[in-house]
């Protein structure tokens, strides 16, 4: 008996977090394509000679230690690196929370309910995939292009000194 109210309790606690979970997905899909877009338009800056933020912080301030032009660096990447992180497993989530009640559906015989959690959950995961593998690919083009700034800071240093 106190099982079955544990089991039911925890079933519904999870069923509060669907729509939340589906709103982040949603929120972060969109900043995935915010994030390509300025990668796109950086990318094009660079073609130009310009959208080196790292040379920009060092021609302004010319005494930044190699580790505080890293940690400029890290932070510009941390907000979609961790998108990139945190969206296969809001994903996941997102795929297995309808999971429960077309598990109940399909045992209740009610097709059309088991379709449309089957749904939720396939097209949560897919969006969640989506975002996650722009914003990887943008974050691993841009730490290399961090990395070579970073060189051509020693470069600027070499000829400063």
């Amino acid at each position: 008996m106190q099982a079955n109210l544990i089991e039911l309790s925890m079933y519904q606690i999870s069923q509060l977090f669907l729509i939340p979970t589906l709103a982040l997905i949603a929120a972060l899909f969109l900043y995935a394509f915010w994030v390509l877009g300025e990668f796109v338009l950086l990318a094009f800056y660079r073609r130009q000679g310009k959208g080196r933020p790292l040379v920009s912080h060092f021609r302004r301030d010319s005494t930044l230690s190699a580790d505080e032009l890293d940690v400029i660096a890290h932070k510009q990447l941390e907000t979609p690196r961790i998108a990139s992180r945190v969206t296969p497993m809001l994903g996941l989530v997102a795929t297995m929370i309808p999971m429960g009640p077309a598990l109940k559906s399909l045992s209740d015989g009610n097709l059309a309910k088991v379709s449309d959690n089957l749904t939720i959950a396939f097209s949560a995961v897919i969006l969640a995939l989506i975002a996650a593998s722009i914003t990887y690919w943008v974050v691993n083009v841009r730490r290399r292009w961090l990395a070579e700034e970073m060189l051509e800071i020693e470069a600027l240093r070499g000829a400063q000194a």
